[in-house]
């Protein structure tokens, strides 16, 4: 599956504000044993000139769900993704992962300056 994140242009590129879209049912495997691995997402920018269009990026999101990654890993690959797609002026990507082994883990990986206000 080719792994591409439809965009449309930004309805107010003049303004900063903040998208934030949350994903939970996020699925990988883990690379060590082949199970899977369940996280929430949330996906915090502020649009520069496109913003991504929601059915395109969670048939991205799905695509994960056969490929092994370590929780850092694909964390920033989606991260590097939605930036090479969007060109976002500020993203960040923060991903909750199930309890596994008694441990939660959470990654946040964070792409430009958070614009003042949003």
């Amino acid at each position: 599956m080719q792994k591409t994140i439809e965009v449309f242009p930004n309805p107010n590129p003049e303004r900063d504000y903040l998208v934030h879209c949350e994903s939970p049912e996020f699925t990988c495997l883990c690379p060590k044993t082949g199970q899977p691995d369940f996280a929430t997402l949330h996906v915090r920018y502020t649009p520069d000139k496109k913003c991504f269009e929601l059915k395109s990026f969670k048939n991205y999101l799905w695509s994960f769900r056969s490929e092994g990654a370590f929780h850092e890993k694909v964390t920033n690959q989606i991260l590097n993704d939605l930036v090479y797609f969007v060109e976002p002026r500020w993203m960040e990507i923060e991903a909750v992962f199930n309890i596994r082994g008694g441990i939660i883990t959470t990654v946040r990986a964070t792409h430009g300056e958070k614009p003042k206000g949003v």
